[in-house]
């Protein structure tokens, strides 16, 4: 039997052809989200370049948990690939907070710079140590505050609920402009707002509209404090089966991925401030001077913890 079996694979290397292997792949957000055009878009290409040797399956709209929940799954090799928040990570790699303080990366290409540097390099090294690789990052958009009053200064934030995904930067963030943090899952947000659980919440313009918030919200505040990236992971485990072929295919995948996710998000931007206020909701461009300054002692905690100078090496300074 174990000779016919080996015969089977023979034929099949011959015929050039070969079992496919499927790969899962999940996230929080939903169909319509330019995150999960990109991760179809990666499913379309990895099934092209492998002949379908490489398949997907995508699990979109947090159907295996919130993003905890699977980067577990990928550290125990019960799930392949997950897109989570990069700086999210930093629950299990605490120096991932640095880049995450509002307001230290200052736009896209500026992480991309940082990640592909010296200190990115010893963070995918740790990212390694947990169980996980990042391929590719790709761009989130860019976090704004939204409100159900106008902001037109930090002053307007003081004492208003807002929801912040429960990592430690953005919870400083609502902190330092005045208002109460109030951690509650994605997939909730909308119901809070809409039954005044929670007066403000802060995400990219694009996710903003994908989760129909602008319908609960009656204002939104350019505040661009954070800079918000998807670090496509995949699990050690899997990464260590594959052949040097098959990581290959996946990471042109991912690239081809990273390209409709990130120019998908990049026109959203720009055509967004304008839906929104079509809309009837107010946008407002604060003087983010404030902000910055606001931020400034939560640097100083962070340096404590990591080093003096910690925040200039992220930045590369």
């Amino acid at each position: 039997m174990k000779h016919l079996f080996a015969g089977a694979a023979a034929l099949a290397l011959l015929s050039g052809t070969a079992e496919a292997r499927e790969l899962t792949f999940g996230t929080q957000n939903n169909e319509t989200s330019n995150l999960y055009k990109g991760m179809d878009a990666f499913k379309t290409k990895l099934e092209e370049i492998s002949g379908g040797e490489l398949t997907v399956t995508l699990f979109p709209n947090a159907q295996l948990g919130d993003f905890k929940a699977m980067v577990a799954m990928l550290q125990a090799g019960e799930l392949d690939m997950a897109a989570t928040g990069y700086p999210d990570m930093s629950y299990v790699i605490p120096e991932l907070t640095l880049i995450g303080a509002p307001y230290v990366v200052e736009d896209f290409a500026d992480l991309e710079r940082i990640v592909a540097g010296p200190w990115g390099q010893e963070m995918e090294q740790k990212f390694e140590a947990e169980g996980v690789k990042v391929v590719d990052l790709w761009y989130y958009g860019t976090r704004q505050t939204s409100a159900n009053k106008p902001i037109e200064s930090m002053e307007d934030l003081k004492g208003l609920r807002m929801r912040t995904p429960g990592v430690p930067f953005l919870i400083a963030y609502a902190e330092a402009v005045g208002a109460t943090p109030a951690p509650v899952a994605f997939t909730e947000v909308y119901l809070a707002l809409q039954t005044n659980q929670v007066d403000a919440q802060e995400n990219p313009l694009p996710t903003i509209e994908d989760m129909k918030f602008y319908e609960v919200q009656s204002s939104i505040a350019m505040t661009n404090h954070f800079v918000a990236s998807q670090a496509i992971q995949i699990s050690m485990q899997t990464w260590d089966s594959l052949s040097d072929q098959e990581k290959a295919w996946v990471e042109e995948a991912a690239l081809a991925g990273g390209d409709v996710n990130d120019a998908a998000n990049v026109e959203a931007e720009a055509a967004l401030v304008e839906k929104f206020e079509a809309a009837g909701l107010t946008v407002t461009k604060p003087d983010l001077a404030p902000f910055r300054a606001a931020m400034k002692g939560y640097y100083s905690e962070l340096e404590k913890e990591f080093g003096e100078g910690a925040i200039a090496r992220v930045q590369g300074n």
